[in-house]
């Protein structure tokens, strides 16, 4: 008999910002570990389709997928965490799901019935979390709601949720976490917050079936008590999600300690097994126990929030996990930069990506800083282009070289628009979304870092490396080293004289994971090693 798929529907209470991500993930780890296949599925209450035209210093960094899907940064944790494949249907916003809808209704789908939030709406958030089960064919579904329950914004989700778990009563549950604040002028651990958070869960429909504590400390029996009676959860469901020592990495390995996935399972009627950790307890035990420290530059524009850049710093920190090394991110706002002091204290230089003119000149900056000084340097995406844009200007000589994007009329476009993209008016439609192939050239050090001469990366960009200026490059020491054949478009560019300089036009960093850092992030970790 076909085994029956099962649901998890994590939400969050009092506060956002708690860590419904990393609880998600860490969960689905753990059931994992356990041997279940499991897909992940974020639900978004904001009206956008996606986050591709978010600001990021609204909503962070933007997280794609090999099928081009731009997502939330929560499905970062998904992926660092897991193996579970993220695509399209990994996730939904509020703006997806009524663009859908809306569609079907001037179809005429709905054969002139009134379209309602109930059943219409409510159908298709449904629709959406049993597609997402399955596309992957997983044993568990883990669909995590974003914002915080309350809002006005997650009702149709939290609706919707309420009917799943009505339908599927022995196949479906929901967990929630919450806040239990420390107040230090009363001396104590305040339960008041987590009993209106679930109070307002339960005049929904939701009665949670487990609690997961946010808090600074470990919650005593008798508090847990207390939550339980008021929340009407019993008190062997009832969890500690403490602030962690050292990393966030240590999630899954609190979680397991206190039984978190064998109750679930007991609670779904999976086969318990137990999991082994040991890959996760060396991890931090190298993060614990460094056997150095490096300091790297990050010069960007997004850096007033601190999850702009988020998979970059974390792949960061994967490969100088990997090296035994801890590391320590010093951040330079580049449109903030002082042309006449030199960069300094750093081994090594990151410079992101991003979209616009604002901080460009401090981005070419720190890449002419680090040619001149053969500092390790790794430039990734519009950080490619300002290496390319410096060499042109300071090495080939052509002193108004710049990107269309930055200067349309400039007599030297190194940078620029395909001819086929010129004429597209949605700011999508001319982005280059997803994963390419790229052949590597076999001398170069990106065939040094991932021994192999065909790769797959992730892109999100408009604007290409020109290739009527490719010779002139060569000719003068920057070679093309990966290349997406097809299109003949440059996907990575060397400096020949420079210890470790290189520029991607993708984003290696959406695929790092901690036990399994990416080889061009461990690669230029090790330069910076070697840098001093």
């Amino acid at each position: 008999m076909q085994k029956k798929r099962k649901y998890l529907f994590i939400t969050g209470g009092v506060v956002s910002s708690l860590g419904k991500g990393l609880t998600t993930a860490s969960i689905a780890l753990l059931l994992e570990k356990k041997g279940f296949k499991v897909a992940l599925l974020k639900l978004d209450p904001y009206l956008n389709v996606d986050p591709g035209t978010m600001n990021p210093f609204q909503h962070g960094e933007v997280y794609v997928t090999d099928d081009g899907a731009e997502t939330d940064l929560d499905l970062g944790h998904y992926h660092r965490y897991t193996t579970s494949n993220l695509s399209r249907a990994s996730t939904a916003t509020s703006g997806q799901i009524y663009d859908a809808v809306i569609k079907r209704e001037r179809r005429g789908d709905y054969l002139g019935n009134t379209v309602q939030v109930i059943p219409h709406i409510t159908d298709e958030i449904k629709h959406r979390i049993i597609q997402c089960g399955d596309k992957e064919d997983a044993d568990v579904v883990l669909t995590e709601i974003g914002g915080t329950v309350g809002d006005i914004e997650s009702l149709p989700f939290l609706e919707a949720i309420r009917q799943f778990l009505y339908e599927h009563p022995r196949d479906s549950l929901n967990v929630h976490l919450t806040y239990v604040p420390y107040l230090k002028a009363a001396g104590e651990v305040k339960t008041k917050p987590t009993q209106h958070s679930v109070q307002v869960l339960r005049s929904i429909g939701i009665i949670p079936d487990m609690i997961l504590c946010r808090s600074e400390q470990s919650l005593s029996e008798e508090l847990k008590a207390k939550i339980s009676l008021f929340c009407n959860v019993p008190p062997n469901r009832v969890f500690d999600e403490i602030d962690v020592e050292t990393s966030i990495y240590e999630v899954p390995l609190m979680l397991e300690k206190q039984r978190v996935a064998s109750t679930l399972c007991e609670l779904l009627s999976l086969e318990d097994c137990p999991v082994d950790l040991s890959d996760w307890v060396y991890l931090i035990e190298k993060i614990k126990h460094p056997k150095g420290k490096l300091t790297v530059g990050i010069v960007g524009k997004y850096l007033q929030h601190q999850d702009a850049y988020k998979s970059v710093f974390e792949a960061l920190e994967h490969g100088a996990i990997a090296a035994g090394y801890s590391i320590e991110i010093k951040t330079f706002n580049s449109d903030e930069l002082d042309f006449s002091i030199e960069l300094s204290g750093c081994n090594g230089y990151l410079v992101p990506g991003g979209f616009g003119s604002r901080g460009w000149e401090g981005m070419i900056y720190a890449a002419s800083y680090c040619r001149k000084n053969k500092i390790p340097y790794l430039g990734i995406c519009l950080g490619m282009q300002s290496m390319v844009v410096d060499f042109a200007r300071h090495v080939l000589g052509l002193e108004q070289a710049n990107s269309t994007e930055i200067d349309p009329n400039t007599p030297h476009p190194v940078i620029s628009l395909l001819s086929e993209q010129k004429n597209v008016t949605d700011l999508g439609g001319t982005m280059r979304l997803g994963a390419y192939p790229c052949s590597l050239n076999e001398k170069s050090l990106a065939y040094r870092a991932y021994k192999k001469s065909k790769i797959s990366e992730r892109h999100r960009h408009r604007y290409e490396f020109n290739n009527k200026y490719l010779q002139s490059f060569k000719d003068h020491g920057l070679e093309v080293s990966g290349l997406y054949e097809e299109g003949n478009l440059c996907e990575i560019v060397e400096i020949k004289d420079h210890p470790w300089m290189v520029g991607v036009q993708f984003h290696p960093e959406l695929k790092s994971r901690p036990t399994d850092p990416h080889p061009l992030f461990r690669d230029f970790i090790q330069a910076m090693i070697g840098h001093g």
